[in-house]
């Protein structure tokens, strides 16, 4: 993703703590370090597309750590319809039908595996 971090982690972390305040709580008061590991996920999961095995194992790691900090399965329905949002919103113009669905996909299967693995 040829994105600033800031911009996009801000976006998304804003539109999901005006959502739901009490999930606020679940993050580091400094949210740098947070937004470049959003942005690095979704770039890893990008180009692996094609090879989901690839980020499986990283993505059951994560989830292990999510359940650590609190987080439980409804948090992922709010994450994903903040994420939609951002990513429509950073997309512009090139948003479409077909990146929706695709995205929406994606985040289904993601939020799945993290659920069954937390």
């Amino acid at each position: 993703m040829g994105v600033d971090a800031k911009i996009i982690g801000d976006a998304f972390y804003s539109k999901l703590f005006a959502d739901h305040p009490s999930i606020r709580k679940l993050f580091p008061s400094d949210m740098n370090q947070q937004y470049i590991k959003l942005v690095d996920m979704l770039s890893s999961i990008i180009m692996n597309l094609d090879h989901p095995e690839e980020v499986t194992s990283d993505i059951i790691t994560m989830s292990k750590r999510h359940t650590e900090y609190g987080v439980k399965p409804i948090h992922y329905e709010m994450v994903g319809k903040a994420l939609l949002w951002a990513l429509k919103k950073g997309s512009g113009s090139e948003w479409n039908h077909d990146m929706e669905a695709a995205w929406i996909a994606c985040h289904q299967s993601l939020a799945d595996i993290m659920i069954e693995n937390s």
